[in-house]
């Protein structure tokens, strides 16, 4: 089995980047979810309750974040941390530390998305805080990341969007590509739901390992377009997602695998790296 993809989304709930390779650290590929939008309660929003985010495309440079949008100028945000004072910022149940990006990015947002956008503001996790991953699917160990949903890593296959896109395409829905689940590392497989059954995915010759923790609840982004920000069909593919009832013991619709990392901090994660998966009670 191979890596086919990586993707990165260095500002939460906005268009993610396909890279070649990216440098594996405890709290995600590089950049991954560095940033972050809030509103005035300092609470954490996302495509969930803004879905025309999933329109503004993002880069990166040596020196800068840079946004994008049909509707105004690109926008330059320096990677060097601004200097202001800390907020505590939500993720969840989450409090994290962050440090505000310029009042610039607010007006930025509100002349690429109109009204909708007012009282947004972009922060930045702070890197001296520790965000804890929950403990209960960790087995006795620990890890951190940064503004993801709850962990550093997400895993899907090939093999699963194919059985998704046939039963869709049976029911008389439209197929979904795989950016609809936002992964950060997707593998060829030709089995369905085969990494459900992994416990662990190693690079064959041992310079990473990462543990599949548990499997990934699926909430209605998936059913946003991310390149238009509509949504052709409101209920799919999350209906169809619980109709397969690939995970029985759990509610609701599942998709992909979240992860944390074993071994090989700092080492390059590569699009065609070999990876061989450890099953589960093996």
């Amino acid at each position: 089995m191979k890596i086919t993809q990586l993707n990165i989304y260095p500002v939460k709930s906005l268009k993610g980047i396909s890279v070649y390779q990216s440098v594996l650290e405890e709290h995600g590929l590089a950049w991954d979810r560095r940033w972050m939008l809030v509103d005035a309660q300092q609470r954490f929003v996302t495509q969930r309750q803004l879905p025309a985010l999933a329109t503004i495309e993002v880069a990166l440079t040596d020196e800068h974040l840079v946004l994008s949008h049909p509707n105004v100028s690109p926008l330059n945000v320096p990677l060097t941390e601004p200097k202001g004072n800390l907020r505590l910022v939500s993720v969840w149940n989450d409090h994290c530390k962050a440090l505000p990006e310029s009042e610039e990015v607010s007006r930025w947002l509100v002349d690429a998305l109109g009204e909708q956008a007012q009282g947004l503001s972009l922060v930045r996790f702070a890197s001296e805080f520790k965000r804890a991953v929950e403990a209960d699917f960790l087995d006795g160990g620990a890890a951190h990341t940064y503004f993801a949903d709850g962990y550093p890593f997400l895993i899907t296959t090939t093999g699963s969007l194919d059985a998704l896109n046939r039963a869709l395409l049976d029911s008389g829905q439209s197929a979904v590509p795989m950016n609809r689940f936002r992964p950060n590392i997707v593998i060829a497989s030709d089995q369905a739901w085969a990494e459900d059954r992994w416990s662990s995915l190693s690079e064959q010759n041992g310079a990473f390992q990462l543990a599949l923790r548990k499997p990934c609840q699926r909430c209605k982004i998936t059913t946003i377009d991310q390149q238009t920000a509509a949504v052709p069909e409101p209920a799919e593919p999350l209906k169809t997602l619980l109709a397969l009832n690939t995970q029985p013991a759990l509610k609701g619709a599942h998709f992909g695998q979240n992860a944390t990392l074993l071994a090989g901090v700092e080492s390059v994660i590569r699009v065609g790296d070999a990876v061989k998966p450890t099953l589960r009670g093996v």
